[in-house]
């Protein structure tokens, strides 16, 4: 497939240059109508005053396993703010102090990660939970009694999937118990401390490199930008536009339990793209809407990751030792399901994609 250098989400597509809305010639931050370090400084600090005010929110409405509404919103803002202030120093890095920025880059992305894994072991038990009453039919599971007598002869599927169900509550559950844990832990510890310190000191001073002051920003955001369509180009586009992917289904079941090969560009593209919109808040911050474009590609992207994270969680329950032969039937079904949701993810990000490609002249 050609690949096509393009834009595919600034709505002045096919102005030159790239990135080229310009910020308000007003604004003391901006040289010549040229975003300059103060934007930079600007936007990480309020990324860190962000980060600060869900530390104290979060420590706030307690934490209990499960949480509260509160708490749980308070802890994805505490990811989001780690995630923006990881990706911006990411992609400015040659405008930041170097030391500085490389030690605080992966202590970042630990807490962001730590913090992630409760909330996606429950997304992922709901979503397979779901996937699996769907599957069984409109009845849905049936109903067991201590002696088994209440369960409908309805074929392996609808006779496995309570079973397979009860097994991957167990798992995902106990696997969630067990990130809330670390958490915790991980908020209690001297690593986190020093991490907050560092983001407490940014909220008011920001490291940057003496020429970082009139340096331009654009340059940096467009390489983010040429990543994401490099990446873009080189996924396998027309593989994706089929709706049964044998070669992803063939390795799902198999006894190698590392990730899928096939999704692994995928999940690349998807954090380049996240690179891509930090940078652009970065430079416009309020000056230009949210693109619904790059929104709906994102969309399809984490469609894409959270079921190949089920597909994986479905394969390995289904090597569970001495299960029964309808629930492991039941889990197959279950894992093909996923992956097929893992091709629409796909194709659906294709069309977004092409659909944005012919819109640009």
């Amino acid at each position: 497939m050609a690949q096509q250098h393009l834009d595919p989400t600034d709505p002045t597509a096919g102005s030159s240059p790239r990135l080229a809305v310009p910020p308000d010639r007003r604004d003391p931050r901006v040289q010549g109508g040229t975003p300059v370090g103060e934007v930079l400084a600007d936007y990480l600090r309020d990324q860190a005053t962000e980060f600060l005010r869900s530390l104290r929110q979060h420590r706030e409405t307690g934490a209990a396993a499960g949480g509260s509404a509160d708490s749980v919103d308070a802890a994805r803002a505490l990811r989001r703010s780690a995630r923006r202030i990881s990706g911006t120093l990411h992609t400015f890095r040659p405008l930041l102090d170097t030391d500085w920025s490389e030690g605080m880059r992966p202590e970042l992305a630990w807490l962001s990660g730590t913090l992630a894994r409760e909330h996606a072991y429950a997304a992922r038990l709901e979503r397979l939970l779901g996937a699996l009453n769907r599957l069984s039919g409109p009845t849905g599971f049936p109903t067991q009694t201590a002696g088994g007598s209440d369960i409908p002869a309805k074929g392996h599927l609808t006779i496995g999937a309570a079973k397979a169900g009860a097994l991957l509550d167990r798992q995902l559950t106990l696997a969630r118990t067990r990130a809330h844990s670390a958490a915790l832990q991980a908020l209690g510890s001297s690593r986190f401390h020093a991490v907050a310190d560092s983001v407490a000191v940014l909220a008011s001073e920001v490291p940057l490199t003496t020429a970082a002051t009139a340096a331009d920003l654009r340059p940096l955001a467009a390489a983010a930008q040429d990543r994401l369509i490099d990446a873009v180009a080189a996924l396998p586009l027309l593989t994706a536009g089929h709706p049964y992917n044998a070669e992803a289904l063939v390795h799902g079941l198999s006894a190698d339990a590392a990730p899928h090969p096939q999704d692994a560009p995928w999940h690349q593209v998807r954090l380049l793209l996240r690179l891509h919109r930090y940078a652009r808040e970065c430079l416009y911050q309020e000056g230009v809407p949210s693109d619904v474009r790059l929104l709906g590609a994102g969309q399809a992207l984490d469609r894409h990751r959270d079921a190949a994270e089920a597909a994986a969680a479905a394969a390995s329950a289904a090597r569970t030792p001495r299960i029964a032969p309808a629930t492991a039937y039941a889990l197959g079904v279950l894992h093909a399901d996923q992956r097929h949701e893992v091709e629409a993810a796909r194709f659906a990000f294709q069309q977004s994609w092409q659909k944005e490609a012919a819109r640009t002249p």
